[in-house]
């Protein structure tokens, strides 16, 4: 199946899915954090979807794509540190922020992949 759009993505669907679960997650978080971890967290997730798209539009040109793919890849390692803070401040579990950050793992591994073979994904020119 040819990927017509960032959507199809298997690493923006699960950077998506993870963004989502942050977001619920963060609704517990107390309010004196609304300004920091809790619009911190929201914002890094948020943004590892975003780099993704903006990759996916400049794919035409590998230095703009391997750079934003490159911002996403450091967006999925903040949410991993914003995560650790909750469990470390005990606003989280360890045990339901676990399988949040293994999913960071996974979509790091994704997308440091398409870093490392952007021929697999740039736009060949006309």
């Amino acid at each position: 199946m040819r990927i017509q759009r960032h959507a199809e993505l298997e690493v923006y669907r699960k950077a998506f899915d993870g963004a989502m679960q942050i977001f619920e997650l963060s609704k517990r978080l107390p309010k004196e954090e609304v300004y920091s971890l809790t619009n911190q967290i929201r914002r890094s997730s948020r943004s590892v979807c975003a780099n993704l798209a903006e990759a996916w539009r400049k794919r035409r040109y590998e230095a703009a794509f391997i750079s934003k793919l490159a911002d996403a890849e450091a967006e999925a390692a903040e949410t991993q540190v914003w995560l650790e803070f909750a469990v470390k401040c005990s606003y989280l579990q360890r045990e339901e922020a676990a399988p949040l950050y293994q999913t960071y793992d996974e979509i790091l591994r994704m997308l440091v992949a398409m870093i490392n073979t952007p021929e697999n994904w740039i736009v060949p020119p006309l």
